[in-house]
């Protein structure tokens, strides 16, 4: 018997639903024309069955179907999303006729959203729509009522040319756009090749139509298949399409999961909005699992109302704003809840802008923004029943209790970043029976600043209510692959110039005095704004996206170190591009600031040029910030981002997720990075799920130590009247400290109170010591020690260093000479496979090399080492350049000890690559490299044999190991890197 799509996959889709609750009956079987969009008699049974009004004078269900057949004889003039949105208003029972008693109107149900036994339910094939000529058979369609909700189409699993694309092409292609009529009232469609299942709703476009990965099992609100770990450990490519391996059983358990008759109707209940896109055109969004997921899983938690809070981590990009908006309605609507209150929380204005516009263009009913303080506390005092948008600095002035209810719940978005200090103990205190649910892209989980801590239940073992990760957002292809980027920019600093002409100006100054200018010329912030370094990377960045970004249609953002920077790089590009509309910069621009009058633009202006930007014909190309767009900015169109701003943590992570948004002919995000973050990104992005646990049980303890720390410090003022204000009580305090020695330890003992306070913030059990602790850090400040004269000192002769600096640091060039890093699962697993480790110090290295006496061949080798480790520690070098330098260094000792009498007879077979990275790695060098030493090492000691060196067929086969080594990590393209690491292992080996 032969295989093909009917007896395989579509045969087990219908298996599948029949199972599920869904009546078989084959599409000619069924009672209707084949220009019919509707089963007109299974409509009107349900329609009397449902309605008492119309059961008492069926003729009215005539009345309502003739409304409804109206619907979708009207597509063409009103457009498919238009005509879907009507329709959906009747099928969610929100329409209304004048059949009650006295002709008043009461609510016309076409589907019984509560008792899913009174709805008809089938599942048929082989369904025939003609127009006119125009013949079209859909394999699978799904009716509720007589009312075909959802359309399936099946390819077969036994030809790899044919995939589930086809079918789905068929469905958004052929089907949507030639009999839009049998569409109107579709919730979604899906198509399946046996091999993967992907769904979507009308005028989706195809790259944006999604995976469904919950479990099967009636009643559990979801859980993927497949175990994040497992995945990062699976070494599949994680593009969506490459990941497409499963089998007609993994189809099955998907079918099993989202056709059920109760999520298919939640869909369409709580998981659809129609919303206004920037070009007023009108688009139908339904949920990705993730979101369907964790909506579910917040509001039961909700209803059960024993837990007050949960985490929601899903990944930069994956749709959190979205997740809010079907979390809210499904809130606001469920009869359990009694018309709660759900206020949505952000950080930041311009998140609350993207939020707001989120629930603006989704047409949210019952929503508020509070535009003040005072707005949001009247609200909450007055007990409004909406959906009130507002910001968590809107707390900061709430003294005490504000609405003691029980039915709040607060989504705060970006949970990260402010809700572990004051404003979210206060936000806490104002509403101390609210419901919790931070949700986040970037958790921190360090100990003085815990999210999880923040926002974990204990009950949730993993810290986290939903997790929707960095790897599993790519596999789904809800986010793109970031790809990292790094040319090498080398400054030459000429130090004794330097030197001489920094003896000059400051010849009348104290060596302390001379000392302090120095690190302040010193820092990075003066190197970056040399005008040779901005010439030059604003070349490479102009160069760079002409050749690989602008000629397929996308954009960029050139990320600087700080305003001024922002201004610099703005003159910069308009003058190598003679164009200075390709380019615009968007900061924040203070009153008094003239200098940079230019780039003032208030938020209708800003977002007026965003526009300019997302809309590909327009030749805004470029947007050049320094803080502003790197959280909440969506534009689809940026792929590019050129980062020169070092960063760190979430403030990372956010930025460079700018670019992973999905977009048409777009593969991936791409980050240029001149600054040296490459190697903080791998750790970023590793999670130790063991940490998190960890963290929140020392917070536990640190909790115990609180009331000791606050009295070990209010010990030094004794018989002090801490509620004396004024210079009285100040001076009063300060006489407890006489002299430096006391005020020393008093600030030892401070900061050790400080760090414990923002630890446990914002828990409750701070409050009783918010007092004492306050006037303890008021007098902290007041007895640092003054640094006045060297802020003074700069200001009069600060310039003058910073030219001296810059006149004398010249960029040698700006060099593309290694190949793009794919941010993906082997690089976090090297990270955390890493972890815990013992670092050695180099200085063990020069130990060695100087064992040799006074050689000064290994005394150079050992200062050479030095200097590499130096410029690593710095940031001027990432992990690909350092292993480059390392392993040229490698070479040098090697050839150094050949000519070099052996002291000690060493073990030839030991591993020595192993052996030198193991000494000389510390703390700051990057996990990768031990990761390529260890897989050549391991390798190399399999295929060598004695003697391997003189023969070609050894020597072909170690090269050919250590070219997949170096594929593996994307480094085979580096012919320098290739040709010094096999000359190290034939040297070793």
């Amino acid at each position: 018997m032969s295989f093909n799509e009917a007896n395989t996959v579509e045969q087990m889709i219908l298996d599948a639903c029949q199972a599920l609750g869904w009546q078989f009956v084959s599409g000619p079987q069924l009672p209707r024309q084949s220009a019919d969009v509707f089963v007109e008699s299974k409509l009107r049974d349900a329609l009397i069955r449902l309605n008492p009004e119309i059961a008492a004078q069926p003729d009215r269900a005539d009345e309502v179907i003739y409304k409804l057949r109206a619907i979708p004889l009207a597509v063409q003039n009103d457009g498919l999303v238009r005509s879907n949105e009507a329709l959906a208003e009747w099928m969610r029972n929100d329409k209304t006729m004048p059949f009650g008693a006295r002709g008043e109107h009461t609510t016309v149900r076409l589907i019984d959203f509560d008792d899913l036994a009174n709805n008809e339910l089938i599942v048929c094939n082989q369904w025939t729509y003609k127009v006119g000529k125009l013949e079209k058979r859909f394999d699978i369609v799904l009716l509720i009522n007589g009312l075909p909700v959802v359309v399936g189409e099946a390819k077969t699993p036994v030809r790899p040319a044919v995939t589930w694309v086809d079918g789905a092409s068929q469905i958004h292609d052929d089907y949507e756009q030639s009999v839009p009529a049998m569409f109107v009232p579709n919730i979604f469609s899906f198509a399946s090749d046996g091999r993967a299942y992907r769904y979507g709703s009308i005028r989706m476009p195809l790259t944006i139509w999604g995976p469904w990965r919950l479990d099967s099992q009636p009643g559990q609100p979801g859980g993927v298949h497949e175990k994040p770990e497992d995945f990062a450990k699976s070494g599949l490519p994680k593009t969506d399409a490459a990941f497409e391996k499963g089998s007609l059983a993994d189809v099955r358990k998907t079918v099993e999961s989202m056709l059920r008759p109760k999520v298919v109707l939640d869909i369409l209940q709580n998981f659809t909005v129609f919303a206004t896109d920037k070009k007023h055109r009108r688009i139908k969004i339904i949920c990705r699992y993730q979101q369907y997921e964790g909506t579910n899983l917040i509001v039961q938690r909700v209803i059960d109302g024993r837990i007050k809070k949960g985490l929601i981590w899903h990944f930069q990009g994956s749709g959190k704003s979205l997740l809010m908006v079907f979390t809210a309605q499904k809130l606001r609507m469920h009869p359990k809840l009694g018309n709660p209150t759900v206020l949505i929380v952000v950080d930041r204005i311009d998140l609350d802008t993207q939020i707001t516009a989120t629930f603006n263009a989704a047409d949210v009913p019952n929503m508020i923004k509070a535009e003040s303080r005072s707005e949001l506390q009247q609200l909450l005092a007055k007990d409004v029943r909406k959906i009130i948008i507002t910001t968590i600095h809107k707390f900061g002035e709430a003294d005490g209790e504000l609405n003691a209810r029980d039915n709040i719940i607060a989504l705060v978005d970006e949970a990260h970043r402010t809700q572990e200090g004051d404003l979210g103990r206060k936000m806490r205190e104002a509403l101390p029976n609210t419901f919790l649910f931070g949700l986040t892209g970037t958790p921190i989980n360090r100990a003085d600043k815990n999210t999880f801590y923040a926002f974990g239940a204990d009950e949730d073992k993993s810290g986290y209510l939903t997790r929707y990760s960095f790897q599993e957002s790519i596999r789904d292809g809800a986010t793109l692959p970031l790809h990292f980027e790094a040319p090498d920019v080398k400054l030459r600093i000429d130090q004794a110039a330097i030197d001489e002409a920094y003896a000059k100006i400051t010849g009348e100054l104290s060596e302390q005095d001379r000392d302090d200018l120095g690190k302040r010329a010193a820092k990075m912030a003066v190197l970056v704004k040399s005008p040779e370094r901005v010439d030059g990377i604003c070349e490479h960045i102009v160069n760079h996206f002409q050749a690989k970004v602008d000629p397929n249609g996308f954009k960029g953002m050139v990320v600087t170190f700080d305003r001024q920077c922002c201004d610099l790089y703005k003159k910069a590009i308009d003058r190598i591009t003679e164009d200075p509309d390709m380019s615009a910069v968007v900061m924040s621009v203070n009153s008094g600031e003239t200098q940079y009058d230019d780039y003032r633009l208030d938020r209708d202006a800003e977002e007026k040029l965003l526009d300019r930007f997302r809309d590909p014909a327009d030749p805004l190309k470029l947007l050049i910030v320094t803080s502003k767009l790197l959280t909440g900015f969506d534009a689809p169109i940026l792929q590019a981002q050129y980062l020169d701003k070092p960063m760190k943590d979430h403030n990372l992570l956010q930025t460079i997720c700018r670019t992973n948004r999905v977009a048409d002919g777009k593969s991936h995000g791409l980050i240029v990075d001149y600054i040296g973050i490459f190697d903080d990104v791998a750790k970023a992005l590793a999670f130790d799920e063991k940490a998190v646990q960890s963290v929140i049980t020392n917070l536990d303890e640190l909790k115990a130590e609180l009331p000791e720390k606050v009295k070990v410090c209010l010990a030094f003022f004794p018989n002090v009247d801490r509620t004396l204000g004024g210079y009285e009580g100040l001076l009063l305090a300060q006489d407890c400290l006489p002299d430096n020695e006391t005020r020393d330890k008093f600030a030892a003992e401070f900061s050790v109170l400080a760090r414990l306070w923002e630890a446990l913030s914002p828990d409750a059990c701070l409050s009783p010591h918010e007092t004492d602790y306050r006037w303890l850090g008021q007098v902290y400040e007041s007895v640092k020690p003054a640094s006045g004269n060297g802020r003074l000192l700069w200001h009069a002769l600060g310039a003058k260093t910073i030219e001296l600096i810059h006149d004398n640091t010249h960029l040698e060039g700006v060099s593309d000479d290694l190949d793009a890093l794919v941010m993906d699962a082997d690089l976090i697993e090297a990270v955390e496979e890493a972890k815990g480790r013992a670092r050695k110090i180099a200085l063990q290295l020069i130990a060695r090399l100087r064992k040799h006496g006074g050689d000064p061949k290994f005394v150079d080798l050992g200062e050479r080492l030095e200097k590499l480790k130096e410029r690593h520690d710095q940031g001027l070098d990432d992990s690909r350049k350092f292993l480059k330098e390392i392993l040229r260094l490698a070479q040098d000792v090697v050839q150094a000890e050949k000519a070099t009498p052996p002291e000690v007879v060493q073990d030839q077979g030991k591993a020595a690559l192993t052996e030198l990275f193991e000494e000389i790695r510390n703390d700051k060098t990057p996990i990768v490299v031990e990761k390529i030493v260890a897989d050549i090492d391991d390798i190399v000691r399999i295929v060598r044999f004695d003697g391997w060196q003189d023969v070609s067929a050894g020597q072909r086969e170690v090269k050919k190991a250590l070219r997949r080594t170096l594929l593996k990590y994307k480094l085979h393209g580096d012919q320098e890197l290739f040709d010094r690491a096999y000359g190290y292992i034939e040297q070793y080996y």
